[in-house]
């Protein structure tokens, strides 16, 4: 599987949140106006968009996306998209790669709240993303400043036309108020919503990668920096899913034989106040949660009697040594 690679150009927000329209976490395209060209379920695809020449089917030119007839009436096309997880939705890539003569003019997002089943006629929609132009063969990044978590967004096209890609960066909400506090949780899973502050360098592969669930599918399924040519280290900061106390670290290198970091630590922080970009700086002074640990090739790393004890942390910082790749990274921990 070819995973996405890093857009130079693409915002903030593709880098530190999770893609909650992934189909690999549970995202669906459920209900479509039409998608008599190419199917619905094909703009949620991880991989990024190709082109194949002289590819065809029966309905004419293979398309990889969700791509509607030419529409000889009035109205529009739409598609209903069940998120991952119910999540506060900080910005979207309308992506229309490879679509030149047949992308839609304009598009607009609405949201809704259903927590059980799927959207009905009698669904409240709320409007997040105004009717916006469209270019063709580009990515459209839109921010969003809406703070309701939503399970189902629809997305209408006007009038007709193809998305390659849509992709959904937010927070999943997830309600901890009747959640033990001995049971260990993965604090830096994405889907619990732990999401990636910052990282000095993302060359090869999003750090985001390492929150996402299960073991790695490839090199590309990962975070990868480049090689590094001067002094120091490459590092990542985690905000974590809910403060909580650190019992266990799996450091996963997956896939990585040529380019594994030669050694790992992870420092922690219970955070209050202050922004994500202040983090960046005092980060360098957090307390050592795991000193340096040697780590090998390919392999599953568990760190348990390593660990320092500096109470309920909201937020790690973990430092590769000196670059190279890691494919997951798991904080398993008590709730403070």
């Amino acid at each position: 599987m070819a995973l996405p690679t890093l857009d130079p150009n693409a915002p903030d927000f593709t880098r530190r949140y999770v893609n909650l329209a992934d189909p690999r976490l549970g995202a669906q395209a459920l209900a479509a106006s039409d998608d008599f060209f190419a199917p619905k379920e094909r703009m949620l695809n991880p991989e990024p968009a190709v082109f194949i020449p002289g590819k065809y089917d029966d309905n004419g030119k293979w398309m990889d996306g969700w791509e509607t007839r030419r529409k000889r009436t009035t109205g529009y096309d739409w598609c209903v998209v069940k998120l991952a997880r119910a999540g506060v939705i900080r910005g979207l890539d309308i992506d229309t790669s490879y679509f030149t003569g047949n992308y839609p003019p304009a598009a607009s997002v609405e949201g809704a709240c259903v927590p059980e089943g799927d959207p009905s006629a009698a669904t409240q929609w709320v409007e997040i993303v105004p009717s916006t132009s469209l270019n063709g063969n580009s990515h459209h990044y839109v921010d969003v400043a809406n703070e309701t978590a939503y399970t189902h967004l629809r997305v209408n096209i006007y009038p007709d036309g193809g998305i390659a890609r849509l992709r959904v960066y937010g927070q999943p909400h997830v309600d901890w108020s009747g959640a033990s506090r001995t049971e260990l949780f993965n604090l830096a899973a994405t889907e619990n919503g732990a999401y990636v502050v910052a990282a000095n360098n993302q060359h090869y592969g999003v750090a985001s990668n390492i929150l996402m669930p299960g073991r790695g599918e490839n090199m590309g399924d990962g975070w990868e920096t480049r090689r590094r040519r001067e002094p120091g280290n490459d590092w990542a900061i985690i905000a974590l899913a809910q403060p909580g106390v650190i019992r266990k670290i799996e450091v996963d290198t997956a896939h990585f034989k040529g380019n594994y970091p030669d050694r790992c630590s992870i420092q922690a922080a219970r955070v209050t106040g202050g922004t994500d970009s202040s983090l960046v700086t005092q980060a360098m002074f957090w307390p050592m949660l795991l000193g340096e640990q040697k780590l090998q090739m390919d392999k599953q790393h568990v760190f348990e009697s390593e660990l320092a004890a500096p109470g309920p942390v909201t937020h790690v910082r973990l430092n590769i040594i000196p670059d190279g790749g890691v494919s997951r990274l798991r904080l398993w921990g008590t709730l403070a």
